[in-house]
């Protein structure tokens, strides 16, 4: 928080309340149809079948973590604790926690208006959005929360909806638009790869669809997707074809050039890149994306995540204009503040290159390892994580107490067909850009000592 954000907090106001009445998994080379008649309990109880893999080994790694005593990093103020290098939650600055132990406060009242307002205008930046016709978003809630407000909001029950599959969680956005009555489409691809830009094209001419979503990435498998090739195809294709980027593993550590590249829709959490805890959802629209919303035939089918009651709310907070719907969190929205704070002090290209080469570090390790990855080709990996095949025989079951035991908690796979055959390594946020912390080494080191203690032969 800066000097002039503590000089708030010591003021108080009796601004007058605005309200909002004041304004107004299916991978293959060809498209499959989900439509809302086949969403049943079963798709739910699949997505609870799968997560059951996410840390698969978890009473013997709270069992191996006793044993890690010496866990804290020197470089950080923190409680003693093990070195989480998942693909979110991420580890925190000192400062993004120290910004979340403020007094409660009104969220109202002017000085948390303040910061709720600069902290909109901060995330344009972040998206690299200009536009006046663009709006972002900060509610209280998951990476999740954002499908909800596309589905309820931007498409509508009947709506053709393309969704590029690239792992899990094309899955899930897709269950969440049958939800609420759209018509999805998986394209999908082989595990560790994505659909090519002819293939998308194809799609793209044998039916109308409302939106096409791309998953930047995708954490269950690290596989990197390129929205501004996709972008470019649905603008040549179909212009009318909306393009929503689910940027939950991306947004903070990719590049993401809002405007630039004509998207649509980005949505993303707090927990990952953006490295601030668990809690907010966060997107950015574009114009016609609310044209889209403000066009509906129907009501929004949700309430909570209903843009007829958000998007005044952030107007008028970005207006520094006190507001109310529903109460937000305002020691999560002073955490995000500090965040973003760190992350435009420095150039974005920069942020994104360092992230490229904490990437390259451990995937470099991880191949004189004798290993692969599961997205087989560098234009597919991500740069935020990376998804490792285990050595035949070996399980994350086999590895994950060992590298507990070294202080670093990596994450199981997700991916529901190979979910017992490889480990994922997040590399986001401060664990990178303050490499005195010595995390990405750390990671290496685990992994190599895991390895080996799972009875693993070294080249």
């Amino acid at each position: 928080m800066d000097a002039d954000g503590r000089q708030l907090l010591r003021l108080t106001s009796s601004a007058t309340l605005s309200t909002t009445a004041a304004a107004p998994r299916r991978p293959s080379t060809t498209a499959t149809n989900t439509s809302t008649a086949s969403y049943n309990s079963s798709a739910a109880s699949a997505r609870l079948s799968q997560l059951s893999n996410h840390i698969p080994t978890a009473s013997k790694i709270s069992s191996a973590l006793r044993y890690s005593t010496t866990t804290t990093d020197k470089m950080s103020a923190q409680a003693e604790h093990p070195t989480v290098l998942i693909p979110g939650p991420i580890e925190f600055d000192d400062a993004v926690l120290q910004a979340m132990s403020t007094p409660s406060e009104s969220h109202v009242g002017m000085p948390f208006v303040h910061v709720f307002g600069d902290t909109l205008t901060q995330l344009r930046q972040l998206f690299i959005t200009s536009s006046p016709d663009s709006q972002p978003l900060i509610l209280s809630g998951s990476g999740t929360l954002g499908w909800d407000v596309v589905a309820s909001n931007i498409i509508e029950p009947g709506d053709e909806v393309l969704v590029l599959h690239t792992g899990y969680f094309g899955d899930s956005f897709s269950d969440c638009l049958a939800t609420y009555g759209a018509i999805p489409t998986q394209l999908g691809a082989p595990i560790g790869s994505r659909p090519s830009p002819q293939e998308i094209e194809d799609a793209l001419k044998g039916k109308k669809y409302k939106a096409v979503t791309i998953t930047h990435t995708d954490t269950s498998t690290g596989v990197l997707s390129d929205p501004k090739e996709v972008a470019e195809v649905v603008r040549r294709v179909s212009p009318g074809t909306l393009v929503v980027v689910d940027g939950v593993c991306s947004v903070g550590c990719e590049e993401i050039r809002f405007d630039e590249w004509g998207l649509d829709v980005v949505l993303t959490a707090s927990q990952k890149a953006v490295g601030v805890p668990a809690g907010l959802s966060i997107m950015m629209l574009s114009g016609r994306a609310i044209e889209a919303y403000k066009s509906r035939k129907v009501p929004p089918g949700s309430y909570f995540a209903s843009l007829k009651n958000w998007l005044p709310i952030m107007q008028n907070y970005e207006a520094k204009k006190p507001s109310y719907f529903a109460t937000p969190s305002p020691q999560l929205v002073r955490a995000l503040n500090t965040s973003l704070t760190q992350i435009l002090s420095v150039p974005l290209s920069q942020r994104f290159e360092e992230h490229k080469a904490a990437s390259k570090k451990i995937k470099d390790a991880v191949t004189s390892f004798g290993l692969k990855q599961l997205a087989s080709e560098e234009k597919f990996q991500a740069h935020g994580m990376t998804a490792v095949w285990l050595p035949e025989g070996i399980t994350p079951a086999d590895i994950l107490p060992h590298t507990a035991k070294e202080g670093v908690v990596f994450a199981g796979g997700l991916h529901k067909q190979v979910a017992t055959k490889y480990i994922r390594i997040g590399s986001m946020g401060v664990s990178v850009t303050n490499p005195e912390l010595g995390h990405i080494d750390k990671a290496i080191n685990a992994l190599k000592t895991g390895l080996v203690a799972a009875g693993y032969q070294l080249p």
